[in-house]
């Protein structure tokens, strides 16, 4: 069993930055490809992106590519998404997510709210 928790959201203006921890419990969290998707009002929950296990391997949605950077560290159970240059466009509510399979994801955490001003 793992639980995530996210934290470091809140409001910013546009152009700023923000940097999303997601903190899990259990001892396999290395073996775990971890993601953050996002939930934005009305709208689908949608992927972000992703890492490998090892961190040498990375994933991005088209919309945040080159604004954002997904990174873990093993050792202290923890995956982070630094956003920059955020838009108004990116408010949602961010969930970090964990899965050892490609079926899909076993595990979810509660979403932190990121909330961009224009």
């Amino acid at each position: 069993q793992v639980q995530l928790a996210e934290s470091g959201g809140g409001l910013v203006q546009a152009g700023g930055s923000l940097r999303l921890s997601c903190a899990a419990s259990g001892r396999s969290f290395s073996t775990f490809t971890m993601a953050w998707f996002r939930q934005a009002p009305g709208k689908e929950r949608e992927f972000v992106a992703r890492i490998s296990w090892s961190g040498d391997s990375t994933t991005y949605a088209d919309s945040v590519k080159g604004r954002f950077t997904i990174s873990r560290d093993n050792a202290k159970n923890t995956v982070y998404l630094q956003m920059n240059g955020l838009k108004p466009e990116d408010t949602a509510v961010y969930y970090c997510a964990a899965r050892r399979t490609v079926q899909g994801y076993d595990y979810w955490g509660q979403g932190t709210q990121v909330t961009v001003s224009s």
